[in-house]
């Protein structure tokens, strides 16, 4: 299985905003401060940002002390449900496609039932796991981002 970049970057969005809250003076990560910690394009993350606001996964806030904060805390955010939301399909195969399926053994084929458990195992696994759960090292994540862009 091969996720999107778009999942990816959606999910190194979330780890960042998993991390840095608010500063003290309230200002919140800004989405320019997470492309430069991952050395991503402003403009991919940018529509990514805005589908996770779309979805309520994060919160857009303009202004002075503007930027992106997560819309609940790490814990109810499902990591299956973040990747169910920004992954387009799941078409493993040609044959997951009906209306462009052109495998003549389709019919009597029984591998497309092996790979869509094999999908949903998958989707079943991350499911089990929430946001802080892949958050349990702050420290390491803020060392890596601050070495990839020192103050």
């Amino acid at each position: 299985m091969h996720l999107t970049q778009y999942s990816d970057y959606a999910l190194r969005i979330l780890l960042y905003l998993g991390v840095n809250q608010p500063s003290p003076e309230g200002r919140l990560p800004a989405l320019l401060d997470i492309s430069n910690a991952y050395g991503i394009s402003f403009n991919h993350l940018s529509k990514v940002a805005n589908q996770l606001s779309q979805l309520g996964f994060v919160i857009a806030q303009r202004g002075r002390t503007g930027g992106l904060r997560l819309a609940r805390p790490p814990e109810q955010i499902c990591l299956g449900d973040v990747v169910r939301a920004t992954e387009p399909n799941f078409r493993i195969v040609e044959c997951f496609e009906p209306e462009t399926n052109q495998c003549c053994i389709t019919p009597a084929c029984h591998l497309m039932g092996a790979l869509n458990e094999a999908k949903d195992a998958f989707l079943s696994t991350l499911d089990r796991y929430t946001l802080a759960d892949v958050l349990t090292n702050k420290s390491e994540l803020v060392q890596i981002w601050n070495r990839k862009n020192p103050r």
